[in-house]
């Protein structure tokens, strides 16, 4: 797809602080709720988090009140069918899907930091993120088979898988909202902070990933991610080889050292 200059601003921000990449969705008069072009800029910022050498981790979170209100239907609902498998076109070229359920994948982490309303979409980006951090007045509601659709962002896939099937099918099945503390006692996030820390915890969560080795963190992340997606002996027989392959990087020499010397140890993905 094509993406066409916006004559009102962008839907999505993005800082960089450091080693971390902070990408806001921005759309707070709409609670933040995702149209065509919303979806269109998450994409590219992902894109190019996932191309930049200097961003390590990415800090996703709600610009306003509200994390998402889920899709802007009436944006999105006649585009539905637009895309090359029948569904919807919306990542534009050089982009990476968020809800990654077209093969695309990160191979860098993602922290997340939602508050306020987080719908249909916003609980699909937080199952397809790494750590999630809400704000304690959190509403979260997968929502789609009160409008007549089923989730199409990976909730059906990763729901189940993260917090149970009894768990997933109570909220999916009754599209019921429910809060952030039982969002934390299924598993769906991981704290739950006072209303208003929820981005500073999830930066300075996404800034200790950042000070550990880059290439030691993607391959945990990509070798747990293995195990999920093709099961324990595929995870298994790549250990052994990354094992060797992480020893003999500059990192881990420099890991070493500062070991040795008790001091903090800096890296540079090499």
């Amino acid at each position: 797809m094509t993406l066409p200059p916006s004559p009102d601003g962008p839907r999505v921000v993005v800082e960089q602080r450091g080693r971390v990449r902070l990408i806001g969705l921005n759309r707070p008069e709409k609670r933040n709720a995702a149209d065509l072009r919303m979806l269109a800029e998450l994409a590219l910022a992902y894109g190019e988090f996932e191309r930049d050498p200097d961003s390590w981790v990415a800090v996703v979170h709600g610009v306003g009140e509200h994390f998402t209100g889920g899709l802007d239907l009436a944006d999105i609902a006649p585009r539905i069918g637009s895309g090359p498998d029948g569904g919807l076109d919306m990542v534009p070229e050089g982009g990476i899907n968020p809800w990654q359920v077209d093969g695309s994948a990160l191979s860098k982490p993602v922290v997340l930091a939602v508050q306020g309303t987080c719908l249909t979409l916003g609980i699909e980006l937080a199952l397809a993120s790494d750590i999630v951090v809400a704000a304690e007045g959190t509403r979260f509601g997968q929502l789609e088979v009160s409008r007549g659709i089923l989730p199409f962002g990976g909730a059906t896939l990763r729901f189940p898988r993260a917090v149970g099937w009894g768990n997933a099918m109570r909220w999916m099945l009754t599209g019921d909202l429910f809060d952030a503390p039982e969002a934390l006692r299924i598993g769906l996030v991981q704290e739950v902070v006072p209303d208003g820390q929820q981005l500073d915890r999830a930066v300075e969560l996404a800034g200790r990933i950042a000070a550990q080795a880059p290439l030691a963190v993607r391959a945990t992340l990509a070798n747990a991610r293995l195990a999920v997606r093709e099961g324990d002996a595929a995870a298994e027989g790549r250990l052994p080889g990354e094992l060797v392959r992480l020893a003999t990087s500059e990192d881990a020499r420099a890991g070493m050292e500062a070991f040795l010397a008790r001091r903090p140890a800096r890296f540079e993905g090499r």
